[in-house]
């Protein structure tokens, strides 16, 4: 499959809304440097997450364009999540994630971020293909 740039936003609003959204409610209670169950904080960085990689979305797709398949092999796939990570830490430490008015601990935002980057990235490259038996064959569109 190759997904298209529409397929590619679709898939990824649905997982970090869904998948994404389901994790954050479980490692919450558990993230180290955070006192409390702060859901607000791990919820903001999330939507910083999803809204930064719908926009990086249309760069991936302008540098797809200059590979015969049109599409990323899923190494370099897994590895994208450390430029994104590294942008959704300066919208956050930048203060223009909505609801952090403290800050929050580097190693917090490291532990939620690789976790939940691992957790989206393996539902899509597995699980996700039993739901959506068709989604590998409409370029990665979920409606």
């Amino acid at each position: 499959m190759t997904p298209t740039l529409f397929g590619r936003i679709q898939t990824r609003v649905f997982l970090v809304a869904v998948v994404g959204s389901l994790w954050t409610l479980l490692i919450t209670p558990v993230l180290p440097g955070v006192d409390g169950v702060p859901y607000a904080m791990t919820f903001s960085i999330l939507l910083v997450v999803g809204l930064a990689g719908v926009v990086w979305e249309f760069l991936y797709h302008a540098l797809q364009q200059f590979r015969w398949e049109k599409d990323w092999p899923t190494l370099l796939s897994l590895i994208t999540g450390v430029n994104e990570g590294v942008l959704a830490w300066f919208i956050v430490a930048a203060g223009f994630a909505p609801g952090i008015d403290d800050g929050v601990p580097l190693s917090a935002f490291l532990v939620h971020f690789i976790t939940t980057w691992l957790v989206i990235f393996l539902y899509a490259n597995g699980p996700m293909r039993v739901p959506f038996l068709r989604w590998r064959y409409r370029g990665g569109r979920l409606v």
